[in-house]
């Protein structure tokens, strides 16, 4: 199982799912993106493009020869994960989608979207911890915020988290239009198991899971949720709820 994260988190947003995984028999593994978590960090915004990040987990995901594998992924997680997944099928079992997605550029952004953009682009002191915090409905311990900081000691370790909400294609001349349009072509033909799983308190993302649900193949049939009372990460809200049903969903489609 691959969990992936993403902007402005890190791995151990999922601490509360790898344990009912591993204990299910699943071999779970969860990189820190590029710029993020316990991974280099480099620092220029300049340095990280979305190209970039696709190959970074290519890469690293050849190097440790991981198959069979089923995909977790939110956030920057599923434009990084599903691009990884689609581009490289004869590895990838199934994929679950939780409050995420794939921009070509030619669908609108919801303003919730766009004045976040430019909150990362503009404010003077970007918060990790607290911004996590304003994506969830539970209310973390100070021990939780500061561990969301631990990987960013001050802004020149920030540069990923500031730009990648700027990296989400906007329009049709963005330089990975081309690339996730074709992604999605790929992915209109997936008839690998496809589920998806977003949660009913995030104004990113709500509603965005139906064109999976509708035009996905493997998506035809399976049991798609929407979590209660959750928000943008669900991980935090509902982890162990999500693991059971990561679990649910690949004994009922094995491979």
């Amino acid at each position: 199982i691959l969990l992936m994260h993403g902007e402005p988190s890190w791995s151990y947003l999922y601490r509360h799912m790898i344990p009912p995984l591993i204990e299910a028999g699943y071999r779970t593994v969860a990189p820190d993106l590029v710029g993020f978590g316990r991974s280099d960090k480099p620092a220029k915004q300049s340095d990280h493009t979305y190209r970039k990040h696709v190959e970074w987990i290519t890469k690293w995901m050849v190097a440790l020869d991981l198959k069979k594998i089923t995909l977790f992924c939110q956030d920057w997680g599923s434009l990084i994960g599903l691009r990884v997944a689609i581009e490289n099928q004869d590895r990838f079992d199934r994929i679950i989608l939780a409050n995420g997605g794939l921009p070509t550029g030619e669908q609108r952004l919801s303003k919730a979207f766009l004045d976040w953009q430019k909150f990362s682009r503009t404010t003077p002191k970007f918060y990790v911890g607290r911004i996590i915090q304003g994506g969830t409905v539970t209310k973390f311990p100070r021990v939780v915020v500061k561990a969301y900081d631990a990987p960013f000691p001050d802004e020149d370790f920030k540069a990923g988290p500031r730009i990648m909400p700027s990296l989400v294609p906007s329009s049709i001349d963005d330089p990975e239009h081309e690339a996730n349009k074709a992604a999605w072509e790929e992915f209109l033909k997936w008839e690998k198991p496809f589920l998806t799983a977003f949660s009913d308190g995030d104004s990113i993302t709500r509603g965005t899971e139906k064109p999976w649900i509708t035009h996905i193949p493997g998506a035809k049939g399976q049991n798609h949720v929407i979590i209660k009372d959750a928000g943008h990460f669900l991980q935090e809200d509902k982890g162990p709820e999500l693991a059971e049903i990561i679990i649910d969903y690949i004994r009922k489609n094995p491979r």
